[in-house]
């Protein structure tokens, strides 16, 4: 089980007091966020710095507006309710992983930024039977998608490119949210995690049988419960993730891969012979994990190399020792 999931709230049990809490919340951390990318981009590109300045102050007034609407129909009390506290709830990276990627990378946050902001309004105003709610909430979905086309035009505006397949690069971050990231969270957890009872199994009995037996045992084990973690812990229809049940079967079926992937050689009756043929498996699956966060996650190769490598590394010198023990 996921740390922290079985704490968060869906979206759909959220009164609409809490709704306009975190609207508010979330309206001050965007803010916020435009005014970290536009110093960053001040020296260089001043007329786009500009351009944030006052989406950030668009962003307030937005605040502003949902801040009288509280006050209105609930009063001066606001719940404290952010983004991190609702299953599901899109979130934004830190902005010291972006604002030193350049423009390209820092207007592709932005249109993100929006296109996330109009569909929680979207989804926002279906929930609430308030009319003046309803209203403000539709306007601001629609502002947002107003932002979506001013930081679409800042890459034409400053870049060299002349035109950007947008279908496509939609397509991508599907593509990444619905299949990769799962995918990649249960390869890690599979080919990780499983590497402690395998090891320790194979040393303590140096039987290929049992302990191809437990490998099994513990891959499948954890495919499933990863597959439904995954499956329960966002339903999609904020986040824009996808069927939470695509989802689980990319992840649980990547878990179950990761550890098979070094269980299976254990089908070999010599023991060294098929320990050492585990060891290179163990060893081409740590990379591949780390190539996959570069290729998709955009984390720096040997950043991911160095985690991933030594984390393994770790885990299976435990296995080694407890089972050599």
């Amino acid at each position: 089980m996921i740390p922290g999931v079985s704490s968060r709230r869906r979206f759909s049990d959220l009164s609409e007091q809490e709704i306009l809490a975190l609207a508010i919340s979330s309206e001050e951390d965007d803010a916020r966020i435009y005014r970290n990318y536009a110093e960053r981009l001040r020296a260089d590109y001043p007329d786009t710095a500009k351009v944030f300045d006052g989406m950030a102050e668009e962003e307030d007034r937005h605040r502003q507006s949902l801040i009288d609407l509280h006050q209105t129909r609930f009063g001066d009390v606001i719940p404290l309710i952010r983004r991190e506290h609702v299953a599901g709830f899109y979130a934004r990276r830190p902005v010291w992983l972006v604002e030193n990627l350049g423009i390209e990378r820092i207007r592709s946050e932005a249109e993100m930024m929006e296109r996330d902001a109009e569909a929680f309004y979207l989804k926002a105003a279906q929930r609430t039977g308030d009319a003046e709610t309803r209203k403000l909430l539709g306007n601001l979905a629609a502002a947002e998608a107003g932002h979506q086309d001013r930081a679409g035009e800042l890459e034409q505006e400053h870049l060299d490119e002349d035109t950007r397949d947008t279908d496509a690069e939609v397509s991508k971050r599907q593509f990444v949210l619905t299949w990769v990231q799962p995918g990649l969270a249960g390869l890690m957890d599979g080919s990780v995690s499983t590497l402690a009872p395998i090891f320790a199994t194979a040393f303590a009995t140096q039987d290929t049988w049992t302990t191809f037996l437990v490998g099994l045992a513990a891959s499948v084990g954890a495919g499933i419960s990863m597959g439904f973690t995954e499956a329960a812990s966002d339903d999609g229809e904020l986040s824009g993730r996808g069927s939470p049940i695509k989802r689980g079967f990319a992840s649980g079926i990547m878990t179950t891969v990761g550890g098979l992937g070094h269980a299976l050689p254990y089908l070999i009756p010599d023991f060294w012979t098929a320990t050492v043929i585990a060891i290179c498996v163990v060893f081409v699956e740590l990379w591949a994990i780390a190539w996959i966060q570069n290729r998709y996650m955009e984390t720096p190769f040997f950043r991911a190399a160095f985690q991933v490598v030594l984390g393994g590394a770790l885990v299976f010198a435990a296995g080694v020792l407890i089972g050599s023990g």
